[in-house]
């Protein structure tokens, strides 16, 4: 009997096999974050920081760009909690930390809140007030506009919603100069314009997932086929607003070559979207071949150009 009492009292101390399998470590934490996104938006807001005119501390700049980094993975904390239940449809999705069970929705929910209202405190508190006070409109924008509302409403919801991705930038800028100016302006004119063409060509090969999950996008609801002419239009208007930089003296020779140069490839990714071999409703018969390769192609493009311009204002 008391060797019975005690494998009992063993067996009842042991985690029972499928808890041992939906047990989260810290990697599903960090792809909570959605570290691919992540470094884009960080990025971009740190491109925004080093542009700006004026001088920073460094550990306040630090500061600034953890605090971008920290608000960024807030909101896909936020957003894969809202969208656990089609994130459990899609095949692209569904091993995400919730919809898998590796994580319960109400401590995801928990944590995104927790790191969306630290960072905004502490942008505030160790930065300046404007950076914070448009951090917290960012998230407020992506959680409320494009996650909530948008995303499940509207074939536009990547048009409207890119605004969320586009605020780095400027938010990086106003951590400097504590005021917004053109420059931050045209660099979200820029991220803003890129952002349809970048995610409709993902939407073009993920199209099936979108469907099954009931989720509008343009794809699913205009067809292949105007996807493929609303990701050229979107790329010819991107290109002559790569060029205001120069065109407004803010940046030289250097970025004025490189982001020629970078719009001359993406265009050419973007007339082979359209050029894909199709059938009668505009579907591919390539396996969207070149839609993968252009919604690749336009994450190095972003970073290039966005780096290009840092490389030509500290140099030149």
């Amino acid at each position: 009997m008391a060797e019975e009492r005690g494998l009992t009292a063993l067996s009842s101390s042991l985690p029972h096999a499928a808890e041992v399998e939906l047990e989260a470590d810290y990697r599903d934490w960090i792809a909570l974050l959605k570290p691919r996104v992540l470094s884009l938006v960080v990025f971009s807001g740190a491109i925004g920081l080093l542009v700006a005119p004026g001088h920073l501390n460094p550990v306040i700049a630090f500061t600034a760009i953890l605090c971008i980094t920290v608000a960024a993975g807030a909101c896909g904390v936020i957003n894969m909690w809202y969208d656990r239940d089609i994130d459990a449809i899609m095949r692209r999705t569904r091993n995400r930390p919730i919809p898998a069970g590796r994580i319960q929705p109400g401590p995801a929910l928990g944590f995104g809140v927790t790191l969306a209202v630290g960072s905004v405190l502490v942008m505030g508190l160790a930065v300046n007030i404007p950076a914070a006070l448009i951090l917290a409109l960012s998230i407020c924008f992506y959680v409320f506009v494009y996650t909530m509302w948008l995303k499940r409403r509207t074939p536009q919801n990547i048009v409207i919603g890119g605004a969320a991705g586009a605020f780095p930038p400027v938010i990086g800028w106003a951590a400097v100069t504590g005021s917004v100016d053109l420059i931050p302006l045209v660099l979200f004119g820029i991220v803003f314009i890129w952002t349809p063409p970048h995610f409709w060509s993902l939407a073009l090969w993920a199209n099936e997932d979108y469907q099954r999950a009931g989720v509008p996008m343009l794809p699913v609801v205009a067809g292949a086929r105007e996807t493929r002419r609303q990701i050229l239009l979107y790329t010819i208007v991107l290109v002559p607003l790569t060029l205001v930089p120069v065109a407004m003296g803010f940046s030289g020779l250097f970025y004025g070559l490189a982001a020629g140069l970078l719009d001359l490839v993406f265009l050419q990714r973007v007339v082979r979207v359209m050029l894909d071999r199709q059938d009668a409703q505009g579907n591919s018969l390539t396996g969207d071949a070149p839609a993968k390769a252009a919604f690749k192609y336009s994450v190095l493009y972003l970073f290039a150009l966005f780096g290009a311009l840092a490389i030509d204002r500290l140099v030149g």
